[in-house]
């Protein structure tokens, strides 16, 4: 607020309380939002001190600050087991296979459906791609395995029509890598191709404008114009997607997997899955998941600075 004082302007800052009363329904919305990650983020990295500790899920939670300290003893524990280097190896492979065709596949799509003229087919293209996504896990590996299927799956009928010999791929560790990638594709490709879309909706029409006049086909302008506009986006969504290459939800791989494909299926979530819910070792799988936090970490960390170097838009 600015106010005159023989003849100059004296501004004078408001504090904090002016305008949380102000806008005070604004904060009373964001209420809820604050507490679901206080109560179900925040809180529980408290128990991340059970990884330096040997605790016993019989002594509740007061066996969090009472259990002896056993400094980095599961960590090591971790590192040196015959399954380490296995279950490192699944989960990049998942993830990197994720990252190389599942990243592009967004955006991708969103190109192609901002070219789209008319309208109402475009709506029809888009709720279509959603869908997806609001399927839950159970049901998206149930579709899976029915299509699978070597009694009538319809994969295994296409090989029959052309005189081939059906295949159990649920059965077969060289197929679980594909199965997850495309599979995934399918169910999220439309619902992450919208920041994309509400990225291209913030380019100037009047380059598209300029480009048609000079002669641009539509090629020539998504190439030139539309990639380079969202290109900060694109970047953003790397360097976050590249501090999930060690990071594979449990509940697709276990709904999908079996002993016969452990060889290319079991990842580090579905093995604290079984060492720590199934096993009761609080302690081991605390410090697996805290080791993966903090590779993680230096994954964002390196990629973003990677990113900013060759002068593209970083997290921060």
């Amino acid at each position: 607020m600015a106010i005159k004082a023989n003849n100059k302007v004296i501004t004078q800052k408001k504090n904090l309380w002016y305008y949380i009363k102000k806008d005070y329904f604004i904060y009373l919305l964001m209420i809820p939002g604050l507490l679901y990650y206080l109560i179900f983020h925040y809180l529980p990295m408290i128990g991340v001190v059970i990884a330096f500790k040997d605790y016993n899920p019989y002594q509740g939670l007061s066996g969090i600050f009472t259990a002896p300290w056993v400094g980095l003893k599961y960590f090591s524990q971790f590192i040196k087991s015959v399954n380490f280097w296995r279950l490192i190896r699944n989960t990049f492979m998942i993830s990197f296979a994720g990252l190389i065709f599942g990243f592009p596949a967004p955006i991708i799509l969103a190109l192609l459906i901002n070219e789209i003229v008319h309208k109402r087919f475009k709506k029809l293209v888009q709720t279509i791609s959603y869908l997806p996504h609001f399927l839950s896990t159970v049901i998206v590996c149930g579709i899976i395995r029915n299509i699978l299927s070597t009694d009538g799956g319809f994969v295994n009928l296409i090989i029959k029509a052309l005189g081939g010999e059906p295949i159990y791929f649920l059965g077969e560790s060289r197929y679980f890598v594909a199965i997850m990638t495309i599979s995934g594709i399918w169910q999220h490709v439309g619902w992450n191709s919208i920041i994309y879309l509400a990225a291209i909706t913030n380019i100037n029409p009047e380059l598209y404008e300029s480009a048609h006049v000079d002669g641009a086909n539509t090629f020539q302008k998504m190439w030139h114009i539309t990639i380079p506009g969202i290109f900060p986006i694109i970047s953003i969504m790397l360097i976050l997607r590249v501090g999930e290459l060690l990071t594979v939800g449990y509940e697709k791989v276990l709904l999908l997997y079996s002993p016969l494909i452990y060889e290319t299926a079991d990842v580090i979530s579905t093995y604290v899955y079984r060492e720590g819910l199934i096993g009761l070792k609080y302690s081991y799988t605390t410090a697996i998941n805290t080791f993966v936090s903090i590779v993680s970490l230096v994954l964002i960390l390196t990629s973003n600075y990677a990113a900013k170097k060759m002068g593209q838009e970083g997290i921060w």
